[in-house]
This record gives structure tokens, sequence and C-alpha cells, in this order.
């Protein structure tokens, strides 16, 4: 029955003279999120619209899920397009489609017009009223309800007559690439998919990563962050995943440092090495799953350390939050699944049974220079080794 879908936005219709840039963004997310799709789609733009119209036959299901994954979306709605034979034949397809959506209901309803083309006969108003007797004739058991209708039905008067009254919430937020470039540490935890998810979701594009430890973590682990990336990329679009081989420096803090301060200065030179492949690709932060308290190297003090060795800033949108706000986001987004698989990664292998809460930034620096020979060495080592992996979703 429906041919093509209004998308709605949020914040883009506030933007001045560069909205334009925000709706040009949004239509190439759009686009890339129905390659996917069965069947072919046009994108285009009218007026302060965006259309999708099907081009061929197509899956109405998977095309709305699809764009409920865009962000800068803020709601879907399935047209019907209608060519201009008069009022009266207008009111028999209206009248049709209520059939076809409603069935025989007794909804109460609301007309809204929308007269963008000047010269047709009627004014927004008397179509409105017109339509409503139309309805009430065609439909004795609805009643009219101008406060709050359980059915919107919308008549919009442009080339062509569009009647909609769906509208389906989408995924809010920015288009992706209109916010920057961001670096996001992915471990195989439930946090930091999550964390990039939100980021993105404000129009930051994301890279990411990974912090591997092999033997000590399996390529199973691994790939287990590829599929969180994957999954993660649907909403993102492709994710350049820079995988770390993390071991040697790994077991050279664990080595030469104090063991309850392993995850503090392993944690300082993951955040090093991010920073320097955030710097060569043009990011402009970091971006972590951290939440206040949630861990040992999580907390106020904890953090304040942990920053201290970056010079970029570092993006935390999950800072405040409980974890069951994370877990229920997780499984909204589609990544907790995979998230909870039993495959360990690095961080997790290596903590401490007692580690430091309170670390002092004096002493951890000081425990560092027992580091000085060998440590500019491999990291300079696993940056020249990294692995490179672009994730789309499958």
């Amino acid at each position: 029955m429906f041919t093509a879908f209004l998308i709605k936005y949020g914040e883009i219709g506030i933007k001045g003279k560069n909205r334009y840039m925000f709706e040009d963004a949004l239509v190439q997310q759009i686009k890339y999120a129905l390659k996917k799709c069965e069947g072919e789609f046009s994108i285009r733009k009218t007026q302060g619209r965006i259309y999708v119209d099907a081009q061929t036959e197509f899956d109405y299901d998977e095309t709305v899920e699809r764009l409920t994954q865009v962000f800068g979306i803020s709601g879907i709605c399935p047209v019907v397009y209608v060519e201009d034979e008069g009022f009266e034949k207008l009111c028999e397809t209206v009248v049709q489609y209520m059939k076809d959506v409603y069935g025989d209901c007794d909804k109460t309803f609301k007309v809204f017009a929308r007269r963008a083309r000047k010269n047709y006969p009627l004014e927004s108003q008397e179509i409105c009223m017109e339509m409503g007797g139309a309805i009430l004739n065609a439909f004795p058991e609805m009643k009219v309800d101008v406060h709050n209708p359980e059915i919107k039905l919308n008549i919009e008067i442009r080339e062509k007559i569009y009647i909609y009254s769906e509208e389906i919430p989408g995924a809010m937020g920015m288009p992706v690439g209109t916010g920057g470039k961001a670096m996001l540490l992915l471990s195989g935890g439930i946090d930091s998919p999550v964390a990039g998810y939100m980021v993105a979701k404000r129009g930051v594009k994301i890279d990411a990563v990974y912090f591997h430890a092999p033997p000590y973590t399996s390529e199973r682990a691994k790939e287990k962050v590829v599929d969180l990336a994957r999954i993660v990329s649907k909403y993102t679009g492709p994710i350049y995943l820079h995988v770390i081989n993390f071991t040697d420096i790994q077991l050279y803090i664990y080595e030469n440092c104090p063991h309850d301060e392993l995850t503090i200065i392993m944690r300082r030179y993951m955040m090093r090495i991010a920073e320097q492949i955030a710097q060569e690709t043009e990011c402009l932060g970091l971006i972590t799953g951290e939440s206040i308290g949630q861990v040992a190297s999580q907390t106020m003090q904890s953090l304040a350390v942990t920053n201290e060795v970056c010079e970029l800033p570092v993006y935390r949108p999950l800072i405040a939050f409980d974890k069951e706000d994370i877990v229920t986001l997780s499984k909204k987004i589609g990544t907790y699944e995979t998230s909870i698989l039993p495959f360990e990664d690095c961080c997790t292998i290596f903590v401490a049974k007692h580690p430091v809460t309170k670390p002092n930034l004096g002493i951890i620096k000081k425990h560092e220079l027992c580091l000085s020979e060998k440590i500019d060495e491999l990291v300079q080592t696993a940056l020249d080794t990294k692995e490179l992996i672009i994730a789309t979703e499958n």
C-alpha cells in the first residue's frame, strides 16, 4: 500500500543558514542505511521535507527497521501519494485509506491539512472540515477529537497529494559526520559499545581501538570485539578498528610495577596509544565506557590519574549511568548478547586481586620510571604492528 516515507527531523530544523549541510548529511546516512534493503529507493529534499520513494517492490518491515537506525531522524511516516483529480476523488481515496489501514474502527480522529501549493481551490481549514465530514459519513462510529485524537490524518497538498497518519519514532540525535570524529576504546564488555553509540548519536564519526593480548586472550575474544563493532556500525557507518597487540607491554608492566597499580598503569598506556592513533587519524577526542565507581579504575581519583596522560579531551557518556541503565541500552541497540559471551579481554586477565582505588599521581609516575628502559620501544612496536579492520554490518 505504502510507496514512500516522509522523514521528519528534530534538531536539524532549528539550524540556521547551514541547515542544508545537516540535511545533506542525513540524506547520505539514509542512503547508506538502505543499501542492503530489498528494493531500490530514491531520496529527495523538498521544502523542508525529506522523502524516501520506493522505485521497486520492497520489504516494508526491513526498510522501517533500517530507517529507525539513522541518527537525525525523529519520525518516519509511511506515505501514500495521490494525483490531484479533484477534491471528491481525494475524499474517496482517503476513505479507502482509512479502511485499509484501520478497518471498521471506532477511534477518534483529527484531520491536519497543509496546503503548500497555494493554487489549490480549498484552503487548509476547509480541507480539514470537508474531509472530516467525508470520514464521518463513511464511518459513523468514529468521532472527532481536536485535542487528543487516536488517529492524526495528515493531508499535504504539494505537486502531488500526500496522505499519512502514522509516525514511527526515529533514533533522534544528529546525522553521523556532522560532529567531527573521535576514537573509541572498544573492549569486549557491555559499556564501551554503548558509549560509542551514544557519542555517534550526536553526529560524531567513530573510529575504534582494541587492545589484544595473545595468548592470554584468544582469537575468539578478538572476533567478539569485531562483532561488536559490526553491530554498532549499523548506526554509525563503517568503523575503522585498530587492533593493538598489547601483550609485551602488559607483561613488562606486570614485571616492573606494583601489582595493585597494574590496572591504572596499563590504562594510562592504553590511553597514550589510543591518543597517538587518534591524532594520526584526525580524531578530535577519545571515548571510553567508564562510569564513576563501577570498578577500581573508575573512581574519581583513578579517572583523574588516567586523564593526566591525555592532551585530547576524553568523552565519557556513561559517566553517571547505573549498570542497569547501560545494560538496558545495550539490549536496545543489540550489543548485549555479544558482550556477555565468555571471552576474556586483556584488562580482565591482568587485573590485580586488590587494585588501588585512590591512586596518587606522583607515586604512579615514580613507578612508571621503572619502565623507562624498554617501554617506548614496546609502544612503538605495538603501533608499528597494529592491524586495521574495517567493521561493517554483515
